[in-house]
């Protein structure tokens, strides 16, 4: 659901966060085997903690957790050493509501989180903080709950960063700056950004120069409104996380504006109205445009500003999620990096038709509404998605069917009589898309919430007779002793044997043993292998050294070991993964025993 949503959302420039959205992708997409070394980073490297500042009454710190990874709000403890010195109930910001099947409502932290504790320490008394915290991978890795110590008034602080070190790291790539252009791209062939088209060719472009001067004028024209949004992202990036929006975003006060201001620009896409500036600004911006001398630099140069002006009206939809997402990364130069790559996007069309001296203007026509009515119904997606965090899932399940079938009515899927090919295609179309909308409903009827399996999981008749009778056939151990014990045995039986790290606290754990080990095919391959979890709830120094041991970071990790009592390392599976996947997995294991 997660990738879907992604590429549905990149289309109209909104970049999905890993933190705003509940689903859990699967840990193994491709099927390949899993590397926890490769998959997974160290425990200190996924969240990274810093003091920022410390004095009599009260210490401020910063966790950074890594793009992928988020900290659990509840699982944060603090205690001092001496305990005398007084520790006030940490300020936490309110986290991003998550909703497990099997956990229920719990709040967790992407990216950056401000914590500060109040401290009664009058004499400024030098004393070691204990600062516990947990935290996850979205692919579905569970870290232990992890203690760090920090010295307070005693120096550089034990296990963490100085306070100079406090920013966070830069949240963008090449590839992230590579998806803004091009969606910068997609913006330019719509009614938002082909009004810059006429002035650029009737004014900049004014009198047919030659194909160098024609590039020159049109670089001159976009750089500097790609300028304009690359400083807008800069704000945002430098001031946005200290509003800490991220976390204000989950407010429906927040939610449900937002959600009716992205369903009115649907409706503008549709024709319903148009967006404009008021029209004593628009006048002004018009009159200064007409009198900027076309053919020069500098006049390009204003004029690739005012145009960034005259557009936003219309871009302000997708431009406004997009200041949201750099506002959570706290990432100056990321932002201003990412909104220039979104401007150079939006004007290499017209640096390509400046240096054919205009004569490759596209031409108007229906592909404009096509190009239009598909934003909208994006748009309309965005509003779903954004109350999906505050509306009853089986609702929310029920307005996926409602757009579906919307869209499947537009495409003309209840429309009989003939038609080209082109109609036929698009017919086709919208009966899937209301075979689905029929399915939603039908599962929201029933109580299902998963837009992605509207039915919900379809399994065989006996399935739960199968998981009782797997259930009984486990030896849950919980120390090394136990382990070591369990495959001796299983070695001395000639028997494989699969070793499942388990906690209680892990919530992709739960995934597994329910849905994967309990599934037919999966547990017809586990009746000849000594099953043994192993249960690390308490996560004591012990169980933690022999995790270490096995160079896992958490569970969930299933390992597999041949009837010598060797582990077979390249079928070891860590974080989720699917039934069809691990059952594979199995077989392999079984050609070689």
């Amino acid at each position: 659901m997660r990738r879907i949503l992604s590429l549905l959302l990149l289309l109209v420039i909104l970049p999905v966060n890993a933190g705003l959205l509940d689903n859990r992708p699967s840990g193994n997409l491709l099927g390949g085997a899993l590397n926890n070394s490769a998959e997974f980073l160290p425990v200190h490297q996924a969240f990274q903690l810093n003091l920022i500042s410390s004095s009599a009454d009260s210490i401020k710190l910063q966790f950074v957790a890594t793009d992928g990874y988020y900290l659990y709000k509840h699982r944060f403890k603090f205690s001092s050493e001496p305990a005398d010195i007084g520790l006030g109930e940490a300020k936490l910001p309110a986290g991003e509501q998550k909703t497990d099947e099997y956990f229920g409502e719990v709040e967790v932290y992407h990216g950056t989180l401000d914590v500060e504790i109040p401290v009664n320490n009058p004499q400024n008394r030098p004393f070691t903080l204990n600062v516990t915290y947990q935290g996850c991978a979205d692919k579905g890795l569970c870290y232990p709950p992890e203690t760090e110590q920090l010295n307070i008034g005693q120096g550089k602080p034990a296990g963490a960063a100085s306070a100079s070190n406090g920013s966070s790291e830069a949240n963008w790539s090449w590839s992230d700056l590579a998806l803004f252009f091009l969606a910068g791209l997609g913006l330019t062939f719509t009614p938002c950004v082909l009004p810059m088209l006429p002035i650029l060719s009737g004014v900049v472009l004014r009198g047919r120069p030659s194909n160098r001067r024609g590039l020159v004028l049109s670089l001159a024209y976009v750089l500097p409104m790609a300028a304009c949004y690359a400083a807008l992202g800069a704000l945002m990036g430098l001031f946005g996380a200290s509003l800490n929006l991220q976390a204000m975003l989950q407010s429906p006060w927040v939610l449900i504006p937002f959600a009716l201001f992205f369903s009115l620009f649907a409706l503008a896409m549709f024709g319903l109205f148009e967006l404009r500036l008021p029209r004593f600004i628009s006048e002004r911006l018009d009159r200064k445009a007409a009198q900027t001398q076309g053919g020069s630099i500098a006049g390009a140069a204003t004029l690739g500003v005012l145009s960034s002006l005259i557009v936003s009206p219309c871009v302000t939809a997708p431009l406004t999620g997009l200041l949201l997402y750099i506002s959570s990364t706290g990432d100056a130069l990321g932002g201003g990096l990412q909104l220039f790559a979104l401007g150079l996007g939006m004007g290499a069309p017209l640096v390509l038709i400046g240096a054919g001296g205009g004569a490759l203007l596209p031409k108007t026509g229906a592909w404009m509404n096509a190009v239009r009515n598909l934003f909208g119904v994006m748009l309309l997606a965005v509003s779903l998605w954004l109350l999906d965090r505050i509306l009853p899932e089986s609702l929310t399940l029920a307005l996926w069917g409602l757009l579906a079938a919307g869209c499947a009515l537009f495409l003309g899927a209840l429309e009989f009589g003939p038609k080209t090919s082109r109609q036929k295609l698009a017919q086709l179309l919208g009966l899937a898309l209301l075979v689905y909308a029929f399915a939603a409903w039908t599962g929201a009827f029933q109580g299902q919430t998963d837009p992605m399996r509207p039915l919900g999981r379809m399994q065989a008749q006996g399935v739960a007779a199968t998981a009782a009778s797997q259930h009984s056939g486990w030896q849950t151990i919980t120390t090394g002793a136990e382990l070591t014990a369990a495959l001796a045995n299983a070695k001395q039986n000639g028997q494989p044997l699969m070793l499942d790290w388990y906690a209680d606290w892990c919530i992709s754990c739960k995934v597994i043993e329910r849905e994967v080990l309990t599934d037919p095919t999966v547990g017809a391959q586990l009746k000849d292998y000594q099953l043994v979890r192993f249960d690390m709830t308490d996560s004591n120094p012990a169980q933690r050294a022999l995790l270490d041991s096995y160079k896992l970071f958490g569970p969930p990790a299933i390992l597999l070991f041949d009837k010598q009592g060797a582990e077979i390392r390249d079928l070891r599976v860590v974080g989720e993964i699917d039934a069809e996947t691990f059952a594979a997995r199995l077989t392999q294991a079984r050609e070689r025993f």
